[in-house]
């Protein structure tokens, strides 16, 4: 064989070895979905691995913000929705963006064994799906509490007694879902007129509102204040991790919300979408969001999480989560208006 021949027949080779690679790496690639969502950031990375341990073919890109952040960012893009899927987002806020049809009907393999109180039941496929919990609670620093000579609070009233005034932090609703379930659950509560001259009073005791629900409770644990309303699931992590707290769900009945998740109109990676869906509302799923949230989707599964308050689920209230959508804007700008000078900085 000549040596132009030898050539031709190693250039065939080269060829031939590089459509393999190539070949390789496009049945390896992986689909990027990308996922808008308000889970806490400290447990974002262990739902991507067990996702991902099951559905290895799909990568996980987050986007994460305060649940009132995400909710203006998808209404933003509501001409043209960047996001696959909304996971573990406010169902009142899944609810309000499902008005503009940002959502597409999906009923996940297995959605019936889940209770028909945290799921779509109005359409004939469910436009959201509800996965666990988040509660409203207090954060009280015993240790600052007795620096100061402050009463662990009991109910939501005694947060508007001169002795707390200036000791006390709550979220910005606008920017905070944990603040909107406050304010929204506060009305349900006590009714608009009451409801409004009790956040008067209270405004006169707060020091300042947060733009993330967490962060009252962090503070409170950090000692920075000695008392933030917050959520539960962040009392108990603090309180696990060694704070001196001490996590009340007042009597009058507590506020909350569930983290639901929702499969955008126009995805462009539908299969991928539906993946996470189905696998969101499996038990494997569910005894992980039990594992620091109290309350979930389907029964049988919670069990009692440390340093939650007992019996919080009992004090949950009957929340009407279409009425808190429907009123959404109407509440947060008549807030804004009485109370936003005492928010920080964005």
């Amino acid at each position: 064989m000549k040596a132009t021949s030898f050539s031709k027949l190693g250039l065939g080779f080269a060829a031939a070895a590089a459509i393999g690679v190539m070949s390789a790496g496009i049945a390896h690639a992986k689909t990027d979905l990308l996922v808008y969502t308000a889970v806490e950031a400290d447990e974002l990375k262990g739902f991507k691995k067990a996702f991902e341990e099951d559905y290895p073919e799909i990568n996980i890109k987050w986007v994460r913000d305060s649940t009132g952040i995400i909710t203006s960012k998808l209404l933003a893009e509501k001409e043209n929705p960047k996001a696959d899927i909304v996971w573990g987002v406010a169902a009142t806020s899944l609810l309000l963006l499902s008005t503009h049809d940002y959502f597409q009907g999906y009923a996940p393999k297995g959605v019936e064994k889940l209770d028909k109180l945290y799921y779509d039941t109005k359409n004939p496929t469910p436009l959201w799906v509800g996965q666990r919990a988040w509660i409203a609670s207090i954060c009280f620093n015993t240790v600052e509490g007795e620096k100061y000579k402050l009463p662990v609070p009991a109910t939501w009233d005694d947060l508007t007694k001169p002795v707390y005034k200036g000791h006390v932090i709550m979220p910005n609703p606008n920017s905070s879902g944990t603040g909107f379930l406050d304010v929204s659950s506060w009305i349900q509560i006590k009714g608009e007129d009451a409801a409004w001259n009790y956040m008067d009073a209270l405004h006169t005791n707060i020091a300042r509102y947060t733009h993330s629900g967490s962060k009252p409770c962090k503070l409170a644990a950090k000692g920075e204040i000695p008392i933030g309303v917050s959520f539960a699931y962040r009392g108990a992590k603090s309180k696990n991790a060694g704070a001196p707290l001490e996590i009340v769900a007042p009597s009058e009945g507590v506020g909350w919300d569930l983290e639901a998740f929702a499969i955008v109109s126009n995805t462009k990676n539908l299969e991928a979408a539906r993946a996470l869906a189905d696998w969101s509302v499996t038990e494997k799923a569910n005894r992980i969001y039990n594992e620091a949230y109290a309350v979930v989707a389907m029964p049988g599964i919670a069990k009692p999480v440390k340093n939650f308050p007992e019996n919080i689920d009992k004090k949950m209230i009957k929340n009407d989560f279409q009425w808190a959508a429907d009123n959404r804007i109407r509440i947060l700008d008549e807030w804004r208006k009485r109370y936003d000078g005492k928010s920080e900085p964005k």
